[in-house]
């Protein structure tokens, strides 16, 4: 299978009648058929009805089509940006994070990048599994997360570790204590994110077991924002980074626990072994600042 022709099958759907979308494609329609009836081999089901009055979707078609339109932008996409930093000269340099990081100094990171004229900085949401793999991949040169990974080919760096919070709905009986972890137990807990695992939510989970805790888990959700909203809506509480409770949100207080000791890393990780370019050197030497400020108390 081929990218032109999920082009054609794209044009198809639209028009659904071979001739106009031969038209548009300026080929004959003999050709276009052929293409259309081998894709429909290869993947196994008819994506067209065909009657006397032209083409309908099959539902299979219906979803094809859906999911062949993001592939198809997310090409135009990739090639334009190609295109672009290949006309700019800027060198791509990229960044993989979990949401969590991003309450705190990260964004400090991403201004003193974005503002070196030879650099195109792109971002991407990933857990700490997915930031090991783009790493090996080489989709992204630095991963901030918060699990750690035994992997030969990535060395993982503690910058930090962040004391947890309890987020609480408002009117929560625990609200405004310093409530244990026996305490927080007693409660519905809200997990995330629900995949891919491992992940903090196994962290979490660890927090309690390692004290002997049983817990009733309510709901796991996918995004963190969608714990909190849990969280505001009554469901039940869930534990967070301290850079978390930045992020104002209503229905939601945020409480420090009475283990002060209970804590979770912010890890930057990093290709093993490999020469640090002028970039990664400057992201260094900023990480190293925000960092000491973070330790100094400069920076929360």
């Amino acid at each position: 299978m081929e990218l032109r022709h999920l082009r054609y099958f794209c044009v198809a759907a639209e028009e659904l009648n071979m001739t106009r979308a031969a038209a548009r494609l300026h080929m004959a329609q003999p050709p276009l058929t052929r293409q259309i009836n081998q894709l429909e081999e290869e993947i196994g089901t008819r994506l067209f009805e065909r009657s006397p009055r032209g083409l309908t979707l099959t539902p299979a078609g219906q979803f094809f089509h859906e999911h062949t339109l993001q592939i198809l932008e997310k090409v135009d996409t990739t090639v334009a940006g190609t295109r672009r930093i290949a006309r700019s000269k800027r060198q791509l340099f990229g960044i993989g994070f979990v949401p969590s990081v991003f309450y705190g100094q990260l964004p400090l990171l991403v201004r003193g990048l974005r503002q070196k004229e030879d650099v195109e900085l792109t971002l991407a949401e990933l857990t700490t599994v997915q930031q090991i793999q783009a790493l090996k991949a080489g989709r992204i040169d630095l991963g901030f997360g918060r699990l750690r990974i035994d992997d030969p080919d990535v060395e993982q760096e503690v910058l930090f570790e962040e004391p947890m919070m309890a987020a609480l709905p408002n009117g929560h009986p625990l609200e405004g204590t310093t409530p244990t972890m026996a305490q927080l137990a007693e409660y519905p807990l809200i997990l995330f994110p629900a995949t891919p695992r491992p992940s903090m939510a196994d962290t979490v989970l660890g927090m309690f077991r390692r004290r002997g805790l049983r817990v009733q888990v309510a709901q796991e959700a996918n995004e963190m924002q969608t714990a909190l909203g849990l969280v505001a809506s009554d469901l039940g509480i869930t534990l967070v980074p301290e850079q978390v409770r930045r992020l104002q949100r209503d229905g939601i207080n945020y409480v420090y626990l009475a283990e002060t000791h209970i804590t979770i890393p912010i890890l930057c990780s990093r290709r093993r072994d490999e020469p640090p370019s002028p970039i990664m050197r400057e992201a260094n030497a900023i990480l190293e600042v925000l960092v000491e400020n973070r330790r100094t108390g400069r920076y929360p």
